[in-house]
């Protein structure tokens, strides 16, 4: 009798141990099929960011999984310091003073940029946006850059970069040392309530050996690329940046919704030119209105410096966008008067953001909206300068070949949930092995245990 109460309590264990594994497969399953979706995360007790805080992880934006929580400080003095190839999260408030530092060196030029995040349910107006201040030891200003949110007034991620660059030319802005890096809200929106999420990135340019062009162009082709007759392939727009999608030459469909910022990078080498169109389709919700602007299409640079911007607006038929021609990319075109051609001052990956208007969800209705993307690179690349260090930031080779979309599915947890359910079942099969060499142990040891008169 003890032997057989002894069989069935370990019978017991191992189908109570059988539950709890389907119920972890259940819940597996159920990330899959959420997956796409943006998910709660509760707030973390030694983030240092508040609760309440417009870089929550539930913003629809997706920070860059290797950014560094920092704090910015109201002065110049203690400001946390952004090292070269660094990634970085912090947050700015209204009217208020973000400073951080960087240590510029003598052998090379150096940008910072700022991604700012509103909340989605943020006003903002045209002259609304951020602006960057590079400032020396001694406060004086070295570079300025802003974005703003401009014609298209709705909430969405935008970007601005500052730069110092060695021109030979004895300023203080040209010593190596500590660098003040001011970030601040500017328009109506400085002194609107709530923060904005900032996603900061120092990176670093090598001097180049020897003698460079100094002439930016001053005329190029304005002609754009035949138009394609294949059918767009399916593209999966990243959240971010950093989940950006690949895109080569071609055409690529995918679905934006109203509010929603889709992210994608494009090779660009030496001497190409991007050329790059975004044709929303047809309204399929059965509402009528018209919304002006109410798609975005933004290019910003391997630096996530703003290069162009165009937009359109929308009354549920098919309308589309473009970008201007733009100059070839070239080392010479920093020293451009025109911010658009001195944004195109070096080879990598450029990125586009596409933006729909979260009034077309009020207007035509709340659904995903079909968008075609027409992406060209004419030319052929040529070699990069010749840099004294390396430069894989601004080399569009060695990376995605370029007949593949590199594009995946949207997820928003920083990892796959394919491998989530590998690991449950990894870890349910595990456990019930473990149970079951145990429970053949138990009633080996029983067997061996004489049986005692009742």
């Amino acid at each position: 009798m003890t032997n057989q109460r002894g069989k069935g309590r370990a019978v017991a264990a191992v189908a109570a141990l059988c539950t709890l594994a389907a119920l972890q497969s259940q819940g597996a399953q159920g990330a899959e099929a959420a997956d796409g979706a943006q998910p709660h995360r509760p707030h973390r007790a030694d983030s240092p960011f508040r609760a309440d805080s417009a870089v929550r992880v539930d913003a629809p934006y997706r920070y860059d999984p290797r950014a560094q929580p920092v704090t910015g400080a109201a002065t110049g003095e203690g400001a946390p310091r952004l090292a070269a190839g660094g990634v970085y999260r912090s947050a700015v408030g209204p009217d208020a003073k973000a400073y951080f530092q960087v240590d510029l060196g003598g052998t090379g030029d150096a940008y910072v940029s700022a991604v700012a995040v509103p909340r989605p349910d943020t006003k903002v107006a045209f002259g609304d946006g951020i602006e960057l201040t590079l400032q020396d030891r001694d406060g004086n200003t070295c570079d300025t850059g802003r974005a703003l949110f401009g014609s298209p007034e709705y909430p969405r991620p935008i970007a601005a970069y500052v730069s110092r660059g060695l021109t030979g030319k004895r300023t203080s802005c040209q010593a190596a040392g500590l660098y003040n890096v001011l970030v601040q809200r500017i328009g109506v929106a400085a002194s609107a309530p709530g923060e904005w999420g900032l996603e900061l990135r120092h990176t670093s340019e090598p001097r180049v050996a020897g003698d460079v062009p100094t002439s930016p162009p001053t005329h190029w082709s304005t002609a754009a690329p035949p138009a394609l007759s294949s059918a767009p392939r399916a593209a999966h727009g990243g959240t971010g940046f950093a989940d950006a999608a690949r895109l080569s030459g071609g055409a690529w469909r995918d679905t934006l919704r109203p509010g929603a910022t889709l992210f994608y990078r494009v090779p660009v080498g030496w001497g190409q030119q991007v050329f790059a169109t975004a044709e929303l389709g047809r309204a399929g919700g059965g509402g009528s209105g018209y919304v002006a602007p109410a798609i975005d299409l933004q290019l910003y640079n391997p630096a996530l410096g703003p290069v162009v911007d165009a937009y359109t607006g929308y009354d549920g038929k098919p309308a589309s966008v473009a970008l201007q021609p733009l100059a070839p990319v070239a080392y010479e075109n920093r020293n451009s008067t025109w911010g658009t051609v001195g944004a195109l001052r070096f080879g990598g990956d450029y990125y586009l953001a596409v933006s729909l208007s979260p009034k077309v969800a009020r207007a035509l209705g709340p659904g995903a909206y079909p968008v075609t993307l027409r992406v060209g690179v004419r030319g052929e690349a040529r070699p990069a300068p010749a840099y004294e260090g390396a430069a894989p930031d601004f080399a569009a080779t060695g990376r995605t070949p370029a007949s593949s979309p590199a594009a995946a599915p949207r997820r928003h947890d920083g990892g796959s949930t394919k491998m989530r359910l590998l690991a449950a079942a990894g870890i349910g099969t595990g456990t019930l092995l473990v149970v079951w060499l145990g429970v053949r142990t138990l009633v080996a040891r029983r067997r061996e245990q004489p049986v005692r008169p009742g």
